[in-house]
């Protein structure tokens, strides 16, 4: 009997990002009309955010919700994988009529960071002087940055003031900067899974990741945009490394144990069920992300430091005035519970430490939207 030939599957191209002359999908685009002056010094011209909008802004625009995405999200939180999505929705059950964040009443944005590959200006798009992509001459970026050039698509839009600012990971990073750089502008704040400053952990758990896309050859400085292949090796290796600190290792054990891979036998280098699950979401990165955009985002998050040039955390989340939440996962083992309850005792407006129960570790405040539902209606009634 004769084997049936398995299918090729394409290899992926260079990057993963969405590029010019792709399908726009729900996005539409907002442009600056002068350069982002940056924290580290220079500036940023022609900035360009890609988002999303969910449900209509009120006359008095007072109804509107800004979403803040994590690392490798983008500004899909709700909707099918189609043309100029890769993805499904990250946070389909919260956005919708009917819904926590009803889309009858609220008026919900969700960018795409600046630095990321979904839209946004960043490594994977095009330079000024048309010159290629920008590639590894993109700028060093802050939260701060990014949260900057969000006031100003707030300002296009016409949204004085957030009803609301959300957001998990480096989402909150960048949500709890709204809070402190704008506190007039944020009317009420949830952090998820998140920290007021990155921790040497978390730091050097980055750093390997860099290393690895780094070390790729096909890095080439981060100049790969325009060539056949990209360090898609180093990312994999990358995401592979980040999504086991996502996860808790009792999830792990419980899914994986020591099972292998149907049909493989790790003695004879085949692989267990866990690898296989890694390879799978290595996978899947390469082909919707931007290796330039990891490194650049990675950086971001490992400069946060919400007390920087103001005096240290507690003196810059005493600016906080919105009503504010702050939720940790309880196994969250990359963003522990210690984190978010400082962020609950130093900023005046919180309470009490909220704790999600999931065992999946960080990814439980993407993963139990029940209970993130239930935070956000405490929030907005």
């Amino acid at each position: 009997m004769n084997a049936v030939p398995l299918p090729e599957v394409p290899l992926p191209p260079a990057t993963g990002a969405w590029r010019e002359g792709d399908p726009p999908g729900r996005r539409q685009w907002y442009v600056t009309q002068h350069s982002l002056e940056l924290e580290t010094g220079g500036e940023l011209p022609h900035v360009r955010l890609a988002f999303e909008t969910w449900g209509r802004l009120a006359p008095d625009a007072s109804n509107a919700v800004l979403v803040l995405h994590a690392l490798t999200g983008d500004s899909h939180v709700v909707g099918p994988a189609g043309p100029g999505h890769p993805t499904p929705g990250w946070w389909d059950g919260l956005v919708g009529p009917g819904l926590p964040l009803d889309t009858d009443h609220w008026f919900v944005v969700a960018p795409n960071v600046l630095g990321g590959c979904q839209g946004s200006t960043g490594p994977s798009s095009p330079r000024p002087d048309g010159r290629g992509a920008w590639g590894g001459a993109f700028p060093f970026l802050t939260q701060r940055d990014q949260v900057a050039a969000e006031a100003g698509l707030a300002d296009t839009l016409g949204i004085e003031r957030w009803a609301l600012v959300v957001g998990g990971s480096m989402g909150g990073m960048r949500a709890v900067e709204w809070a402190v750089s704008y506190p007039e502008r944020t009317g009420a704040l949830l952090l998820l899974a998140t920290t007021a400053a990155a921790s040497a952990e978390q730091i050097g758990w980055a750093a390997i990741q860099l290393h690895a896309i780094r070390s790729d050859p096909h890095w080439k400085g981060g100049d790969y945009h325009d060539t056949a292949d990209g360090p898609h090796t180093g990312l994999g290796l990358a995401r592979r490394l980040a999504h086991v600190t996502y996860r808790s290792e009792p999830e792990l054990q419980l899914r994986f144990g020591r099972t292998p891979q149907g049909g493989e036998d790790p003695f004879t280098g085949g692989r267990y069920q866990v690898e296989s699950y890694l390879d799978h979401h290595a996978d899947k990165l390469i082909r919707r992300f931007d290796a330039g955009s990891y490194v650049v985002l990675s950086e971001a998050m490992n400069a946060h430091d919400v007390g920087r040039d103001r005096g240290g955390v507690r003196a810059a989340l005493a600016r906080v005035t919105a009503p504010t939440l702050v939720a940790g996962v309880e196994s969250d083992r990359l963003y522990p519970l210690a984190q978010q309850a400082e962020l609950a005792a130093l900023i005046p407006s919180a309470d009490r430490l909220r704790v999600i129960e999931s065992p999946y570790g960080h990814d439980g405040f993407l993963i139990e939207t029940g209970q993130v539902a239930a935070l956000v209606g405490e929030l907005l009634g």
